[in-house]
């Protein structure tokens, strides 16, 4: 696989995986409330999720990613700093 498509392929996992738990999550009903889906559907829902999460590892392996690494879109925020680095002074 050539790493565009490797890279188009990545990208439709991380949409697709997006909009399933952004469904999941607008469809979540308050405590106490009948939930819509009926357990087939959400079984069905977590085994897509299920192999999206895989192919996405097979995807990072196959790229030289790591396959713990959690996919971003470049113009993502950071989430993580760096602060300065000091270097400890020798005595002569």
């Amino acid at each position: 696989m050539n790493p565009d498509d490797l890279a188009k392929e990545q990208h439709i996992m991380v949409v697709m995986r997006r909009v399933l738990t952004t469904i999941i999550r607008e469809i979540t009903p308050q405590p106490g409330e009948k939930y819509p889906l009926s357990e087939e559907t959400v079984q069905d829902i977590k085994m897509c999720l299920g192999l999206i999460v895989a192919r996405e590892r097979e995807l990072a392996i196959e790229s030289g990613d790591s396959p713990m690494e959690r996919p971003y879109y470049t113009d993502e925020p950071a989430t993580t700093q760096i602060g300065p680095f000091y270097e400890k002074k020798t005595e002569h």
